[in-house]
């Protein structure tokens, strides 16, 4: 599953997709977890777009999401015993910081399901060139492709972000945030 290198944002729907997959071949205690997390991933898309049509203030939206976050929180505390819900669990709670990151940068998309087909050239490429020959590779081409391909859609020259990637000492959050007059 792909994410945007530069905001490590987690699409939303494939993860919506993914419990309701695990509800339909799971027990009945099974489910109570794969609901819960679900009803806070709808909870979040609903804040979205209660954000989008003037509803809630940036205050009220920043209230709505920690309490959305510390939901999450005490869900991925409490014991998992499928092993799939387990597996959901730990996938959860590694990408826990970056679950409702379209909440927190306004114009962030819940889905990256545009990155991804944006991206999708680079990936037939990789798989005809016979891919990477090691993970840090990968992840390179991966975070590259990615900077790449958001400064064209923002219409931003990614030279000069590129070369302060590269003598930065330490890393850096990139200014690649949407904008309103992006395409």
């Amino acid at each position: 599953m792909a994410y945007c290198a530069v905001c490590r944002h987690r699409h939303t729907a494939h993860l919506l997709r993914r419990c309701k997959d695990l509800v339909a071949v799971a027990s009945p205690g099974a489910t109570r977890f794969l609901q819960a997390v679900a009803a806070l991933l709808k909870q979040s898309l609903a804040l979205r777009d209660r954000l989008q049509t003037g509803a809630v203030s940036p205050h009220g939206l920043a209230v709505a999401t920690g309490r959305l976050e510390a939901a999450m929180d005490r869900l991925l505390t409490r014991p998992v015993r499928t092993p799939a819900n387990r597996r959901l669990a730990q996938h959860l709670d590694h990408e826990r910081p970056h679950l409702f990151s379209f909440l927190h940068c306004p114009g962030l998309h819940a889905t990256n399901n545009v990155a991804e087909r944006a991206l999708r050239p680079a990936v037939c490429a990789r798989k005809t060139w016979g891919g990477n020959r090691t993970d840090a590779g990968a992840r390179a081409q991966q975070i590259l492709a990615s900077v790449l391909r958001t400064c064209r859609q923002q219409q931003q020259d990614p030279f000069p972000r590129l070369v302060a990637l590269q003598r930065s000492p330490v890393a850096q959050c990139l200014d690649l945030a949407p904008t309103a007059h992006a395409p």
